[in-house]
């Protein structure tokens, strides 16, 4: 499947932008989302499909792309399956019912919000200037799991275990190296299934940093991510009512609003920064020139 992936990042932008991102988080995006822990646009381009009527008009079509539409449903609906099994688990550990997670996940609904993302890491340049880059800066998802497909070999994917709070990134965090074997599926729990365990279960602060080490892998990095997000009228309260109830279309749009929010605050932070700093500078030249 990671090939059917290439094959639609290497179309000419020209192409890949007749199925433009829109706010139901459906269609293609390049350089265009921002981290509050950075920043900083994330180094890469996505295509982001759902399984219902949001994706009317955001296919291309199989002249342009043959079979592209077929096997990507195809993998959907198999990762969809794995999900299920995962979620009766996590549903007996909460003492509900077996499908009480699956029916709030129906993908045959038309308010389903599962997303498919199909991911392309720019190839990065080597730099010896002691700093840290990501290609994808610090987060959890916020939706409830995300099961993540990649190549063995691809260096850059970290975890910071052990976090309570998801929600600001914190200096002298200890990241993980993932190093994925053959065959290997990477699930990380979201801020949605958090809050809806009541906290039992911690969601997953992640990133993809750059290559900077001996080993690392500096070629393009192509991945595929599948957020079980439940339907918007889904009922969200975990069994001890920890949080107050919301749908999972609030969940999604708060968190959206939220992470909009932190990252232009970090941007005017940044920005501020930049401007006090040049306004130092010229202070000194002032000075010097005295």
């Amino acid at each position: 499947m990671l090939s059917t992936a290439e094959s639609f990042f290497r179309l000419p932008d020209e192409t890949k932008a007749t199925v433009p991102w829109n706010p139901q988080n459906v269609g293609w995006e390049k350089l265009s989302q921002v981290r509050p822990s950075t920043g900083a646009a994330d180094q890469k381009e996505s295509y982001q499909i759902q399984f219902g009527e949001n994706m009317k008009g955001l296919w291309l079509d199989d002249g342009t792309l043959p079979g592209f539409r077929a096997r990507t449903l195809e993998f959907m609906h198999r990762v969809q399956d794995i999900s299920e099994k995962l979620m009766i688990c996590l549903a007996r550990g909460l003492g509900f019912e077996d499908k009480y997670f699956i029916n709030w996940h129906d993908i045959a609904r038309p308010n389903s919000q599962s997303t498919l993302r199909m991911l392309h890491y720019y190839e990065t340049p080597a730099l010896n200037d002691g700093k840290v880059y990501h290609r994808a800066g610090a987060h959890a998802d916020w939706g409830f799991l995300t099961l993540l497909f990649q190549k063995p070999g691809y260096s850059g994917l970290e975890i910071c275990p052990g976090r309570e709070a998801v929600t600001e990134h914190a200096l002298g965090d200890e990241w993980t190296k993932v190093d994925l074997e053959p065959g290997v599926i990477v699930c990380n729990i979201g801020d949605l299934l958090m809050s809806w365990s009541d906290d039992r279960f911690k969601s997953t602060y992640h990133r993809v940093k750059a290559p900077c080490e001996k080993g690392d892998f500096y070629g393009e990095r192509f991945s595929i991510a599948f957020f079980n997000q439940p339907c918007k009228d889904a009922i969200i309260q975990g069994p001890k009512g920890k949080y107050p109830v919301v749908t999972g279309e609030e969940f999604n749009r708060n968190a959206m609003n939220r992470m909009y929010k932190a990252a232009q605050e970090k941007l005017a932070a940044m920005k501020q920064a930049a401007e006090q700093g040049q306004g130092l500078h010229s202070a000194k030249v002032l000075e010097a020139a005295a």
